[in-house]
């Protein structure tokens, strides 16, 4: 078994390249449908000398298997969000710590301490879309903020409204966190001019509003909440670790995520740094299920480890956080 503490220590490129090909020994090993995957194409760890060597499972596995490489009862089932009659992904969980640890640090390298902001949420919450792995995290977050005002607020527009203002009168650092339709909506009902909020998106518009792309929502939304940059997450069910955006448009991971991306017409081939691809994902955190997926996001990674992402494969069906609210 890897030794979390290694995972959570990474500090430079060899120690990643390094616990990742531990890691993938260990899912070979283990996972029963990984290693089925991994004996279809002929790739065992024989062959595997560095990370760009590892096969990358395809995200829609999540939609037809129970992809675990520990044989410990599950203790928690996330799933995404989908259309009536749609098959979703369930990620079976059976460590919640680890998440917890994950996207706690995660939030810590990028933000700091969690307690040093009132945390407001546009996002239902967790009795109202309980299989969520974002409501889960945004909810543990809201908790350690410590701070009364912390909370859901997708349903009380007009108490958020209010809230925001107090806040901002009094000069706190505050966490809004919401899917962009929410956020939209928000910014049609008041117009804000904030000077010490984070504005962050987690996505979501197909079904509630027209499609646009980031940078056109992010234009929008600056102009409506009176912010020069919009903060921005990402994650998926299937994960247990996210990038952050701090308004450029480019990702960062923490140290123990990486993405990189394959060519379109040959879902095997890593291709070089800057070219648009298929999204390949590296999340060590995952170490319980699958840590390399190959997922329907279409992007483009650079060499200092930041990445963008440009849409989805278009025959890819529809998902995301906003349909947690239909």
């Amino acid at each position: 078994m890897i030794d979390l503490k290694n995972i959570f220590s990474i500090k430079s490129e060899t120690d990643f390249e390094t616990c990742a090909l531990q890691v993938f020994n260990f899912q070979f090993n283990h996972n029963k449908v990984y290693r089925s995957f991994c004996d279809l194409l002929f790739k065992h760890p024989a062959d595997i000398k560095t990370i760009q060597d590892i096969p990358f499972l395809p995200i829609h596995f999540f939609k037809t298997h129970t992809i675990i490489s520990k044989q410990a009862a599950t203790q928690s089932i996330f799933t995404s969000s989908g259309t009536t009659g749609s098959k979703v992904s369930k990620h079976h969980v059976t460590d919640l710590s680890v998440y917890k640890e994950s996207f706690s640090k995660g939030f810590q390298q990028f933000y700091g301490g969690i307690e040093e902001y009132v945390t407001l949420a546009l996002l239902p919450s967790y009795f109202e879309r309980e299989g969520s792995s974002l409501i889960y995290m945004v909810s543990d977050l809201i908790t350690r903020s410590g701070h009364k005002e912390s909370g859901f607020y997708l349903n009380n527009i007009p108490e958020l409204i209010q809230t925001i203002k107090t806040l901002e009168a009094q000069g706190r650092k505050t966490l809004l966190i919401g899917v962009s339709f929410a956020l939209l909506d928000l910014i049609e009902a008041h117009q804000f001019n904030l000077k010490h909020t984070i504005v962050m998106e987690t996505g979501g518009m197909k079904g509630r509003r027209k499609e646009l792309i980031r940078e056109e929502l992010h234009d929008i939304l600056k102009s409506g909440f009176g912010v020069n940059t919009i903060h921005s997450e990402y994650g998926m069910t299937e994960l247990l670790s996210q990038g952050y955006s701090k308004g450029n448009g480019l990702f960062n991971c923490p140290p123990w995520m990486r993405i990189l991306t394959r060519e379109t017409e040959d879902p095997l081939s890593i291709q070089d740094f800057g070219k648009t691809g298929g999204i390949n994902v590296i999340d060590l955190a995952n170490i319980n299920s699958c840590s390399f997926i190959a997922t329907q996001d279409l992007g483009r990674s650079y060499e200092d480890g930041s990445f963008e992402v440009i849409g989805r494969f278009d025959n890819s069906d529809i998902r995301g956080c906003n349909l947690m609210v239909l």
